[in-house]
């Protein structure tokens, strides 16, 4: 359950307790009114009806230049719900303005980004030349590029051009930051180390590895959406992109320009794919944005998103077969 706390100007109490009734909110009180004329208001309500009730709250008290709203969580309510009103709210999507609070942080380029990702880059380049599977899973762990990822297939869910292109923005830094640091170490790096297990499955695309991209995309969506923690499902993702970007890095450094070129097709596929699955997720979810104007420009931006991907990962999935048939 939720609690959600109005300040409001004193004239709105009814249409907020009209608001309360409509989606059957389990309590509601007020204070007392301020010399200022605003007015404390609180409304108790499951999580299944906390959306509703923030679209129609901010409708009404978005020309109060006074009035603020807050959600805060219930650790325990008493007496406990029915199994049905469990189930219900146990099915509750994640609030959209949460949402974007969290992967708008998550999707920030700075020091702490740039940081992680040259310290993930180099763990996972030393890992795969040693065939050290634990390094590579350390620099899982603390690799940063769920974040843009989920940023980029929110932002078109609902219609934000600014979120889209801080998500772009940081992805691709990502990655080419990658990409440049695990090539500086290939660089020094005697071409005949450059043969592990480890690295060389970085540089072998097969249908299998779209699955599994798609499922890491669809995980990371699903966990944010429900709430979940996200800390599993970000290794998920960053096995399904910091890996091939260290491999695409080391070969380029080295030299090996076919070895670059397999490691360069596994991480578009697994970009591709990742961002689908994420976009589809959302969409079932039902993440759209509050206003008409708004829902106008997402669907757009939904069918660009959609078609774009899909486009190109047919293009990724014909050069794999290409590849699969000339090297077979």
């Amino acid at each position: 359950m939720k609690i959600i706390e109005v300040v409001a100007e004193a004239s709105s109490r009814d249409t907020i307790a009209a608001i309360g009734e409509k989606i059957k909110a389990t309590d509601f009180r007020t204070g007392a009114v301020d010399d200022d004329g605003l007015q404390f208001m609180r409304l108790l309500m499951a999580d299944d009806k906390v959306q509703r009730a923030l679209d129609l709250l901010q409708n009404v008290l978005g020309a109060q230049p006074g009035a603020h709203i807050v959600v805060l969580p219930v650790e325990v309510a008493l007496p406990r719900q029915n199994e049905a009103e469990s189930q219900q709210e146990d099915a509750a999507v994640a609030l959209r303005e949460s949402l974007y609070a969290g992967v708008e942080r998550d999707a920030r380029f700075g020091t702490n980004y740039v940081v992680l990702v040259l310290l993930s880059t180099m763990v996972a380049a030393i890992g795969m030349i040693e065939d050290n599977v634990s390094a590579i899973i350390g620099a899982m762990v603390i690799a940063p590029l769920l974040g843009p990822n989920l940023a980029f297939g929110l932002s078109t869910a609902l219609g934000d051009l600014s979120l889209m292109r801080k998500a772009v923005g940081s992805l691709l830094a990502g990655v080419a930051l990658a990409v440049a640091a695990s090539a500086a170490i290939g660089a020094f790096v005697p071409h005949g180390l450059l043969v592990s297990h480890e690295l060389v499955a970085r540089t072998i695309t097969g249908y299998d590895t779209v699955a599994l991209a798609l499922a890491s995309g669809a995980a990371a969506a699903l966990s944010l959406t429900t709430g979940l923690s996200s800390v599993l499902v970000g290794v998920m993702v960053a096995v399904a992109l910091l890996p091939p970007a260290a491999a695409l890095g080391l070969y380029l450094g080295a030299g090996a320009g076919a070895s670059a070129a397999g490691a360069g097709l596994l991480l578009a596929v697994n970009v591709v794919c990742v961002n689908l699955a994420s976009k589809v997720v959302f969409l079932l979810k039902g993440i759209r944005p509050r206003t008409w104007v708004d829902k106008a420009r997402a669907r757009r931006a939904t069918v660009i998103y959609l078609v774009m991907w899909l486009v190109t990962l047919m293009i990724l999935l014909l050069v794999i077969y290409l590849r699969r048939t000339l090297h077979g």
